[in-house]
């Protein structure tokens, strides 16, 4: 019974490595009216094979959007314990604002707090801004196209290593496709180079698939892949995630 249990949270949950860009593209929800909608989704794992694995995956999304104006809030948090070690956390909290220009022409400003044990970050900071363009106006398939300018703080859990103060460029293409009422993908490449020094850039990109289940439940598979050619030292360049868990939405 015990060994049913484990197989069974670990077909609704199961991930390697971590990801260190949000991707707000799939957490956005497409709206045409004045409402507020939401979601949260919680993952938990289990794994046993020479060590064993324990953890949780929790997102909130909120937003309340205009005929000119959209707000956006997303709180994420991991948590990981392997045999009998301390938690390893990471976490990410997301503020967004996004200004109705023209038809297809968007301002956004963003502020980002970010703290992940993995990739050896204990803060990192950003604040950004830029236009948002819509590159199709079918309901099916949606593509955009985004420019954002930011300023980054980011502190290492390592003392000696000096705390980093940098302007970066952030710029992300993503596309959105419902091929059925019940089926969506979105997908989300993100490239964000240091301005003063351009080899240092970093990569990212999350593929999801969402299946509706029920009017306001969704079962969603996700893939995130990122590079950093500059990582905290003794952090590899390339980690990936993949991710599978059910969503409740609202609206």
């Amino acid at each position: 019974m015990k060994k049913l249990i484990i197989l069974i949270i670990s077909i609704f949950a199961f991930s390697f490595s971590f990801a260190q860009i949000i991707n707000v593209e799939s957490l956005r929800r497409i709206s045409d009216t004045s409402k507020w909608s939401g979601a949260a989704n919680l993952d938990i794992g289990l794994i046993k094979n020479t060590q064993s694995i324990f953890k949780i995956t929790n997102k909130i999304r909120l937003q309340y959007n205009t005929d000119k104006n959209l707000y956006l809030f997303i709180n994420d948090l991991k948590l990981e314990q392997i045999e009998d070690n301390s938690f390893v956390n990471k976490g990410i909290q997301h503020l967004r604002y996004n200004r109705k220009l023209a038809e297809r022409l968007k301002f956004e400003i963003f502020a980002q707090s970010q703290y992940d044990a993995v990739s050896d970050i204990k803060f990192r900071g950003l604040l950004g801004a830029g236009p948002r363009y819509k590159l199709s106006k079918s309901k099916d398939y949606r593509f955009y196209l985004g420019t954002l300018f930011m300023f980054e703080h980011e502190e290492s859990s390592d003392e000696t290593i000096p705390i980093l103060r940098d302007f970066r460029g952030s710029a992300y293409v993503s596309c959105s496709l419902y091929p059925l009422t019940n089926i969506s993908i979105v997908s989300t490449t993100y490239y964000q180079p240091l301005l003063k020094q351009f080899s240092d850039y970093r990569i990212s990109n999350e593929t999801s698939l969402g299946i509706k289940i029920l009017e306001n439940l969704l079962f969603k598979i996700s893939f995130t892949y990122n590079y950093d050619a500059n990582p905290v030292i003794g952090i590899p360049n390339t980690q990936y995630e993949l991710t599978n868990g059910i969503v409740y939405s609202f609206n």
